[in-house]
């Protein structure tokens, strides 16, 4: 049976000076076997762990030991990915393993969206990415009925705040300020998170299908009240300890909701590296088509499943044409007077006559 994983990528700004960049595995059925140990993990790699969690393949082999190969027939449900800006680490309560990040450059999980949408099309499997700093969404497959209700935009979140079941009448504000438009910003993150869990508990028959599930979440509000009040600020160290509770809690629900078999990751970063890039083009290049049947000089599209109708023909072949020499071998060292039931008949039928 498939299950979940659940992977948060938070960054945001450190207030130690022994802290840094980290990659938390909160939670992890045992079939994911993540190993202890220091061994870093690049965060271009980061789409490539969660397709390899999720048991997809990846173009390029991870040479990462932090992660063992596990069963065949077991894979995650559900993979959660929470994204939040501005801090090196948290202080999670639990975790299951904990990893250096190097090279925190941007990333997103667009290809193992794409990968779940290709291989699992006729189950609509869940594919929600949202940021609500920047008012992003996209939602694919059943996330279009089941998060229709949750508020997207900054506007529709602060609205929210106001209503009933608000997480402002059970967190612990402290110096944080319901009217300052950084801590609304904040705490409209935490909300988004609460009503996730909410709506998940609310169709808990999407935890029951065969087809993964991809959540990909995108948070800044520790990013902000570093901008605004700084690292050492009473706001920013509230902000922080709240969040890691509400993380705990948001992984330890999506984990039991998927049946205990969710792996929920927690990547911190403080800020990521925009590499400089250049592009050039040669002037003796040519405009070559790739796909003869396309204008727009678009690729071919790549099956999934090519690699193993290639093994089932390529052994297959193998496995026959070994079969016709094994009969024809056979065929020609055989005696037909007592190898072959006809003739051994015939003689018989002659000698008593």
């Amino acid at each position: 049976m498939i299950c979940c994983i659940i992977i948060i990528w938070v960054c945001k700004a450190s207030y130690c000076c022994l802290q840094s960049l980290l990659l938390t595995v909160l939670q992890a059925p045992e079939f994911v076997s993540f190993q202890k140990g220091d061994w870093p993990v690049s965060g271009e790699k980061i789409p490539d762990l969660v397709a390899l969690t999720m048991g997809f393949s990846i173009q390029e082999d991870l040479s990462w030991p932090g992660l063992q190969a596990g069963p065949l027939f077991q894979r995650p449900r559900a993979n959660v990915l929470v994204v939040v800006r501005g801090v090196d680490s948290l202080a999670l309560p639990q975790s299951v393993a904990s990893y250096p990040l190097e090279n925190p450059v941007p990333f997103t999980l667009d290809s193992v969206a794409e990968t779940v949408h290709s291989l699992f099309a006729e189950d609509t499997p869940v594919v929600l990415q949202l940021a609500p700093s920047e008012e992003r969404l996209y939602m694919l497959g059943k996330a279009n009925a089941v998060f229709e209700d949750l508020p997207v935009t900054l506007q529709q979140i602060r609205a929210r705040l106001s209503q009933d079941g608000s997480v402002l009448a059970s967190l612990p504000l402290n110096s944080l300020s319901r009217n300052a438009e950084a801590d609304l910003l904040f705490l409209s993150e935490v909300q988004v998170l609460h009503d996730i869990t909410a709506l998940l508990q609310r169709h808990r028959h999407l935890a029951k299908d065969h087809s993964p599930d991809l959540y990909s979440l995108e948070l800044s509000g520790l990013e902000e009240l570093s901008r605004l009040y700084g690292q050492d600020s009473p706001q920013y160290r509230d902000a922080t300890a709240i969040l890691a509770s509400v993380l705990q809690k948001f992984g330890e629900d999506v984990y039991a909701l998927y049946g205990n078999s969710a792996v929920v990751e927690v990547v911190t970063v403080k800020t990521f590296e925009v590499p400089l890039t250049r592009k050039s083009r040669s002037i003796l290049e040519s405009k070559q088509i790739s796909n003869p049947g396309s204008p727009y000089n678009l690729a071919y599209k790549y099956n999934f499943h090519y690699a193993v109708v290639f093994n089932i023909v390529l052994w297959l072949m193998i496995a026959l044409a070994l079969a016709v020499i094994a009969v024809s071998y056979n065929l020609w060292n055989m005696d037909p007077g007592y190898d072959s039931i006809i003739y051994r008949m015939t003689n018989q039928k002659i000698r008593m006559d």
